[in-house]
Order: structure tokens, then sequence, then C-alpha cells
């Protein structure tokens, strides 16, 4: 494996975790995140490292950018060329209101205006047989008009392309005829999907963020190429695979949860380690709280997801997302109700405490104001927090409204309430969704992971939670640790019968093959391992949604036992089967994952006789709830030695990240470094 460096540029911080293989040692950095300089900061970073680029045998990434991009609404010009009679798609979304008790409710406005929808006669039909023949000249006008109104990208969604993608890959070939280099994002290329207005809105997503994506990648790679750098840019995919730069600069739409989803796949691996087979995803970072489930030792995945209002027609981990992070800035309405979020106050101007021109309340600020986070500790003691700014941010903002008498008061409610809407956001994905949460493990990260853990295990019962090692840069360990991972997808509609199911399985051996030759072509090892999953996306006849089914990768395919498969699923997710209800098939998709060598956490310290006293340095007054204060010990987790053990009220610090650990909590260190927390009741 060599020498590999991940990065994760978080909304308030950016994560660096270097691995390397010839003496197993892991070393991590932390920088603000200031989007204006990304690439200073990225070189910065590596710097701090104590390595360079020329050092490095390889780099994965994961970025914000897509992301960004999208909810400042700070995207490129786009023209769009549709099949005639199409044109509105976009304005017209699925016709109702997706609120609908809300009588003001407006869809988003469009990201391609009306004048830059441009129609072109072509039609296919369901089929994909060619109904109308593409007007090319037709076409050529409309891409001139395009160019000459400024766009500096070019979305192509016309009808059934995903059945066959010849009429769209003739515009393709047209527009690079026309204008060489201009961005184009084919449909049946971003999301060949049946469901013609969410594949419009990720082709015309995928065009809108292309041109930041492609400045972005271009200048870190040549950053990259000015410092020697000898080996291969990956980046981090929605669904916790990684691809190949060139992959991520044509499809960028595609990287739009790439931080969050590091972490996930950080969680599901120490949920294997731990034996743990239901686990919940936790990350609390500097803007956001993002939660999701992880059974069996895999995330849930999801094939669509939604940014600002706007869907995303594509396979991602299913991570549900508030605004809950340390830099979650409070605020009473004129009504005297607390809010937390979604407003942040990121990196600049920071959380009041930090001293850097901010002046509204925020989660960090109710911590620090609490005495859980160490003021002369924070962040390695490279930043001293203002103690006197957070409390009278707090008391100006929170307790005066509010009625309370302190800024303690103010910070123990901003501390309950985050801590509430966190078990709302996993109450919806378990509860909801039919899981018992009390048969999940917790494993809370991020830089506020282990502040918050405790309080949201007890508030839903848990049995326990874990925060792992290198919990405030969990996301890029994650990112270090992620596969090449290619999905494929066919659209197959038809009730399943063991002919359309032979079809099927043509369709995935085919998607196989294609998924090989693009991780090999990613870089990934002719002789590594190659793992393969396929799926079929059923439902009963009648049904709008479908299931995601697993079969067997390369066996036979059998009407009686994928239904036998499907309706356990149904029953687990809907409490009900139909049958004798004839059920069809939507889909089939293959995941190609080229298998990377695994980095490992650094160890606990080992001792012969392993005693907790060894890492406690005092005792500091805490107000853990809110409650008046009272010396609670505090311990260095870098000197807790594998298989101590530690009962609460206690806290944990390192110089990235504090963990709380109540009263009649036990805490035991797993030889890898991880706190795994048994929840007292």
């Amino acid at each position: 494996m060599g020498r590999h460096l991940a990065v994760d540029i978080g909304g308030t911080f950016t994560d660096f975790v270097l691995a390397d293989t010839a003496d197993g040692s892991v070393r991590i950095e932390k920088m603000p995140s200031r989007y204006e300089e990304l690439d200073t900061y990225f070189f910065e970073g590596i710097e701090r490292l104590g390595t360079t680029p020329a050092e490095l045998d390889g780099l994965l990434h994961g970025t914000t950018i897509a992301l960004n991009t999208i909810i400042q609404e700070r995207g490129c010009k786009v023209g769009l060329l549709t099949t005639a009679g199409f044109r509105d798609a976009l304005e017209i979304c699925r016709g109702g209101r997706t609120e609908i008790y809300n009588l003001l409710f407006k869809h988003p406005v469009p990201i391609v205006p009306r004048r830059l929808r441009r129609e072109v006669p072509e039609r296919l039909d369901h089929r994909g047989e060619v109904v109308t023949p593409i007007d090319l000249e037709a076409a050529e006008r409309e891409v001139r008009f395009l160019l000459d109104e400024g766009c500096e990208a070019i979305a192509v969604t016309f009808l059934h392309a995903y059945r066959s993608p010849q009429h769209e890959l003739a515009v393709g070939e047209l527009i690079e005829r026309i204008a060489p280099g201009t961005l184009v994002s084919l449909s049946h290329r971003v999301s060949p999907e049946w469901r013609e207005f969410e594949r419009t809105s990720t082709t015309a997503l995928n065009s809108y963020v292309a041109p930041n994506v492609a400045r972005y990648l271009d200048t870190l790679e040549q950053g990259l190429g000015a410092r020697s750098f000898p080996g291969s840019l990956s980046i981090m995919q929605s669904t916790g695979g990684s691809t190949s730069a060139e992959r991520g600069r044509d499809a960028p739409i595609s990287t739009l949860e790439s931080g969050p989803a590091g972490g996930v796949i950080a969680a599901a691996r120490v949920a294997t380690d731990l034996g743990r087979t239901r686990a919940i995803s936790a990350d609390v970072g500097g803007t956001s709280f993002d939660v999701s489930l992880i059974v069996d030792g895999e995330p849930a995945v999801k094939s669509q997801t939604e940014i600002e209002r706007r869907p995303v027609l594509l396979p991602s981990i299913d991570i549900v997302s508030i605004g809950a992070g340390g830099g979650s800035i409070a605020r009473v309405d004129p009504s005297g109700a607390l809010h937390i979020g979604p407003e942040s106050a990121q990196a600049t101007p920071g959380p009041a405490c930090f001293g850097r021109g901010g002046t509204r309340p925020t989660v960090t600020d109710a911590y620090a104001t609490l005495g859980i986070i160490d003021p002369e500790n924070f962040l390695g003691k490279r930043m001293q927090l203002d103690l006197d700014a957070a409390a009278d941010a707090l008391r100006r903002e929170v307790a005066e409204p509010l009625g309370l008498s302190s800024a303690r008061e103010a910070a123990g409610a901003v501390v309950r309430l985050t801590t509430m809407n966190m078990v709302l956001a996993i109450r919806n994905i378990t509860i909801e969704r039919g899981h018992d949460p009390r048969e999940f493990t917790l494993i809370g990260f991020g830089g506020g992971g282990g502040m918050f853990s405790s309080y949201v295990a007890h508030e839903l019962e848990l049995p326990e939670f874990v925060v792992p090692a290198l919990p405030a840069n969990f996301s890029a360990w994650g990112i270090l640790n992620s596969d090449y991972r290619h999905d494929g997808v066919r659209h197959l509609l038809g009730r399943v019968d063991d002919a359309l199911l032979a079809q099927a399985r043509d369709a995935l051996a085919e998607l196989t093959e294609e998924g090989r030759a693009a991780v090999l072509r990613w870089g990934h090892g002719a002789d590594d391992p190659i793992a393969v999953q396929w799926f079929l996306d059923l439902r009963y006849v009648g049904q709008e949604h479908t299931i995601r089914v697993a079969v067997e990768p390369d066996a036979a395919l059998e009407a009686g036992a994928v239904r036998e498969r499907f309706e356990q699923l149904h029953l687990q997710t809907y409490s009900h089967v139909y049958e004798g209800q004839p059920i069809e098939l939507v889909n089939a998709r293959a995941v190609v994952i080229g298998q990377r060598e695994r980095s490992r956490p650094p160890a606990a310290p080992a001792a012969e006789r392993p005693d907790a006293a060894a890492a406690l340095i005092g005792t500091r007054a805490v107000s853990l709830a809110g409650e008046e204060p009272s010396d609670v010990p505090i311990y260095d987790r870098e000197r807790l030695q594998a298989g101590a053990t530690l009962e609460g009220p206690a806290i944990v610090q390192e110089w990235t990240s504090t963990t709380v650990i109540s009263p009649g909590d036990r805490l035991t260190v797993h030889p890898e470094g991880h706190l795994v927390v048994a929840c007292g009741r």
C-alpha cells in the first residue's frame, strides 16, 4: 500500500489522515475550511504532517465542492437540450405539493431558466426504438443558441435515452465538433434510469456543478504535479466507494455526499471489527449531524436523494442530515421558541468562543460554557477559547429572550435541544423504518460525536455507544480505507418470470464486466481482489416505489426464490405482504468493488495490568447537563491503556475531540483504541 493520504473537506475543518504501511504509523491533521483558499490549505495541511506530495503513493479525497455549489446556488449558466414537448419537466416536477399542508408551497426555481431549455425534434419509445429520427440541423441551431447565450455547460436529456443512447450520443458528438472542450452531460451516462423528471434534474445538476468541480480538480492536480506527486488521485463518491479524478470531473454529481459517506464506511468497519451486526453511524461535524444505519456490516443504500428539494437519481449511502453541528447557531424566534441551526457559523467567523469575529452563540459555545471543552487545550492548544465571549453570546441571545437566569442555563438548554434534534433524526432512520434502536450500537464521531453520544444513547435507551479511534478525523480515515466502486444499472421493466430473470442475469453479467474494466482503468491492480454484488429493484404490480433485493452473483435467478426474498423485505419494511399479487422488475444493478488493503487505527497503549488511573490528569468543574457544576475526573485518551475501564461521570479528552461519560456509564478501552461505553440505566 505504501504511504497514502486521505483529505476530507468539511464545512468547518479540513481533515487529513496519513497512513504509512512501512512503519504502521497513522498521523492526523486538521485545518480550517476556507473555501476561497482550499488549494492553499490543502497543501499546507500536507506540510504540517511532515511530508510532501512527492513522498505519497496515493491520495484519496472527499470534497463538498459539488454540494456547496448547489446549496449556495453558485453554479454555472447551464443550457438544456431535451425532447420536443418536454421542455418544462424541471418546472412541472411531479406536479403535486410535497408539503401537502403548506398552502404556500412552491417548487424550487429550476436551475435552468426556460429560455435556456431548448427542444430538439426526436423521440424514442419505452423500448428504445426510434419513433421520430433526430433532427441534427435543429439540434445544431439550439446548441449554437446556447453557446451564444454564454452557457458554460450543456445538459442533454432525451426521452428514454436510458434504453438507447443513440440520439444523445449524436448530439454529444455534434457539440464536441462545434465547441470542443465544452462540458457536456449526457443523461444516459450520468443517470441511466427510468423517471424522466428525476433523470433530467440529475443531469442538469451535474452540468450546473461541473465547471466548479473541474476548476478545483484542475488546480489540485496542477499543484500536485508541480510538487512531483507520483501516485494516483482518487475521489470519494456518495456510494462510499472511490473513483478516479477523471470520473469525478465527468460525473461530479456522484460526489455530493463524499465526506459523510467516508464516515459511514469507517463506522461499518468498526462495527464489523467489534462484532456488532447492527450499528448507527452518527457524525457530529461543524455544520451538520449525519446519521445512517449499518446492518450486517453494510450501510443502508438508497437509489435517490434530494439536495435543496431537487432530486438526484443516483445510488448513495442513505444518510439523514440535520443542521446540528458544533457551529450550528442557537436563536430564539419572535414567538419565544429556541432553535438550533441549520445556519452555521462555520470556520469563519466561527463560534463566539473562537475569538475570530463571531458574535452569535453556537453549540460549541454551549459546551465551552458548561466546562465540557477544555478552553486551554482546544485543537491541541492551537486555539485558546474565549469563555467570556461564549457566555456573553448565550446570555444575550438565548438566556435573556427565554427568561433564564444565566449563560449556564442557556447552554444547558442548547445542549438538550440539540440532543433531542439528533434523537429525532435517529428515530427517522430506525423506528420509522421498522427498526428498534435499542438493538443498535451508536458509533459517534466527528469533532462533537463524543460529547453527544452518551446523551443521545440514554434518550434512545441504547445499550452502548462507541467513540472510535481518530474520531475527529474519522471520515477521512473512512475515505482512506474506501474501495474503488462502480455502480451499473439496466432498466428492465416487466412482470417477474423465469424468462425476464434470465434476461436480467445476462444484463447483470454485462454490467459486471463493464464495472471490472472501469475499476481497472481507475488504477486498481489487475491481481488485486474484486467483489461483485447484484441487486434487483422489485415491486408489486401497481406500486410506485421499489425494494432493492440482493441476489447471488453468477447464480441462476428463479422466480419463486426471488419473490420469497422480496416479500421478506416487504414485510420488514411495510409490515405486510400481498399474497398472490404479481411482482415486477424495474432495474437490475451490479456493483463492482475493487478492494484495497486496509490501514488500521493506532492501537491503545498495552499494559500487563491496565489501569485508567494512569491517564488521569486532574479534575475540572463541569456541568454535564446544565445543572450546578461539580468536579469531574479528566482523562487523557492517548494514555488510556487497552483493557482499562472507568466509571462515569468522567471526561476523556484528546487534541481534536472530547468524550462525555455520564454517571452510571462504564467505559472499556478496545485494543485498537476505540472507547466502548456500556450505558447505565
